[in-house]
């Protein structure tokens, strides 16, 4: 036998010794976040900032985190029989989607803000959103279609008296039964089909008359249609009169299954803790919301209403991950320095920074629009025009930073980001989702053409807004210059470049307005003046690093 020194078994023991790697991140504070705070009192909402750092707390806390991580390992399941071989169409969910889920209609992150009378309450949501989404993003689908399901329900106003108080309760009521004895109801949505996608007019399921008023029976197959365990959906199909906006209850109020025959479960890219199913009409009844022939213009609401939580669930990925990034530079060393000291590393944080301040602000600005809008606190109906072609500049622009921004985050973590224990991985995966969901890019470029040429005061209200800015940085003049210039001379293949314009625009006039100057100005120099590189962290020489990252990374270390 050869005997070992002891100091060599030191040694050798030594090589299990876990050094230079950061301690975990939680428990740590999800509304810690200058630039939202401030926001939120600026839009109205100042009386939930009490509710808003409580729930934070939670978010950040490593239950919460914990149930975001289990969520999206063990995936949904469909059952499309029970034992004795009966049809029931369900999904099952790892109890951690239901604490999630519990948590986000307790908070009124889905249709509360409809039932409180109180301004700034569509505001406070958006907030809340922002805030715990720091756990996981699956869970917001069905919380953000309940919210945006009520304004269009309220176009059929004896559904509305029947659904309404149940979608806007804070009780969360997981499972198929009659909706009017239940608690509390989710609501989805199914619109694009194969064939179309996003050319809903191309739909082909239909829709036929009963002899009852009113009712209908559907007979079609959707191709996308998320968080299918929902109680109600309201869906797009042909009736006699063109496409129209139909009510789906999964339980009929006799107690029996309405048709909705799953196929399949969609195995998506990212977005794993949340189902989003193929189902098939096949005799099933459903309700008129809306005038036969105008379903796109009774469900567009909702829509609006969903891309503005696409742009909000962007802006949350993008705090999330530069806070990851920030704890791990803040404890990781490497060529004699800590990560967070060195000149190159501050640049690549303080450039995302920048970046995720200014989603924020915008975000929630176009949430307060919303609040206003919908509450009738816009006498001339500038807030109301403003919101129509702000929120689909901002969904196109904040929704395509989104994977950039989080690969880059990522990256700061190294080879540690790559690995599926970060959490850096499921980030990536999902930030794709946010730029496709509610139409694509093109989609939404070409809704901002639209908006110009239909709704004159759209482009009145936007410049308005940027007026408000006038003379305060020269870069942000000479930009809103050039694109009063643009749209005399846009064209349909050039969208893509005049929204993102508009984009940048409005973020720089919404910082220079409300930021300190240490983000306005390295904001309007790199984005609106030209002194930037093709990649984050090309911040100018003379950018005021310490000040931005002052103020956007948290202060725990």
């Amino acid at each position: 036998m050869v005997s070992i020194p002891a100091q060599e078994q030191s040694a050798q023991y030594a090589t299990h010794d876990v050094t230079n790697q950061p301690p975990p991140l939680t428990p740590y504070d999800a509304s810690e976040d200058t630039a939202l705070l401030e926001g939120l009192r600026r839009e109205g909402a100042g009386w939930a900032e009490e509710d808003l750092r409580r729930l934070g707390l939670r978010a950040g806390s490593a239950e919460a985190q914990e149930w975001g991580e289990l969520a999206n390992r063990h995936e949904p399941e469909l059952r499309t029989h029970d034992r004795y071989g009966h049809r029931i169409d369900e999904v099952e969910f790892h109890p951690s989607w239901h604490h999630l889920m519990r948590v986000a209609v307790g908070e009124g992150l889905a249709a509360a803000p409809w039932a409180d009378e109180r301004p700034g309450a569509h505001v406070a949501r958006t907030a809340g959103g922002m805030v715990w989404g720091h756990t996981e993003a699956g869970h917001g689908c069905p919380t953000s279609m309940t919210y945006a399901a009520v304004p269009v329900l309220r176009r059929q106003p004896e559904l509305a008296k029947v659904y309404e108080p149940l979608l806007t309760s804070r009780e969360y009521d997981p499972g198929l039964r009659v909706p009017t004895e239940k608690r509390g109801l989710l609501a989805g949505m199914g619109m694009t089909e194969k064939q179309g996608g996003s050319d809903v007019r191309t739909n082909t399921t239909t829709a036929w008359p009963t002899a009852e008023p009113g009712v209908y029976t559907l007979r079609g197959h959707k191709w996308f249609t998320s968080a299918p365990m929902c109680d109600v959906f309201l869906v797009l199909a042909q009736a006699p009169g063109g496409l129209s906006c139909f009510l789906v209850p999964r339980i009929l109020p006799d107690g029996s299954r309405n048709a909705f025959r799953i196929q399949r479960l969609k195995d998506k890219l990212g977005n794993r803790s949340n189902a989003s199913s193929e189902p098939e009409f096949d005799g099933t009844v459903a309700w008129l919301v809306g005038p036969e022939g105008r379903g796109v213009k009774t469900i567009i609401e909702m829509v609006n209403c969903t891309r503005l939580d696409c742009v909000m669930s962007s802006a949350t990925l993008m705090r999330k991950t530069l806070v990851e990034a920030g704890h791990h530079v803040r404890h990781r060393s490497a060529f004699g320095a800590r990560l967070i000291d060195q000149p190159l590393m501050r640049n690549v944080l303080a450039d995302l920074a920048l970046e995720s301040e200014a989603a924020t602000t915008l975000t929630l600005r176009l949430a307060g629009a919303a609040d206003r809008t919908v509450r009738g606190d816009d006498a001339d109906g500038t807030e109301a025009s403003f919101r129509r072609i702000a929120t689909a500049i901002g969904k196109y622009w904040v929704t395509k930073r989104g994977p950039a921004f989080t690969a880059e985050a990522l990256e700061c973590l190294g080879g540690n980001g790559y690995v599926e224990d970060s959490g850096m991985p499921r980030h990536y995966r999902e930030a794709p989702l946010l730029s496709i969901w509610e139409g694509s890019g093109n989609v939404n470029a070409l809704d901002v053409l639209r908006a110009l040429s239909r709704e004159p005061g759209t482009a009145d209200a936007l410049f308005a807004e940027l007026a408000l800015a006038r003379g305060a940085d020269a870069r942000l003049d000479a930009s809103v210059t050039r694109l009063k210039s643009m749209l005399a001379t846009g064209s349909e293949a050039g969208a893509r470049r005049l929204v993102e314009q508009m984009a940048l625009a409005l973020q720089a006039s919404l910082l220079v307005r409300h930021a300190p100057a240490a983000v306005a100005d390295a904001f309007c120099a790199t984005r609106l003046g030209g002194d930037w590189g093709h990649a984050f962290g090309t911040l100018p020489e003379g950018a005021d690093v310490d000040g931005i990252l002052g103020r956007a990374l948290p202060a725990r270390g």
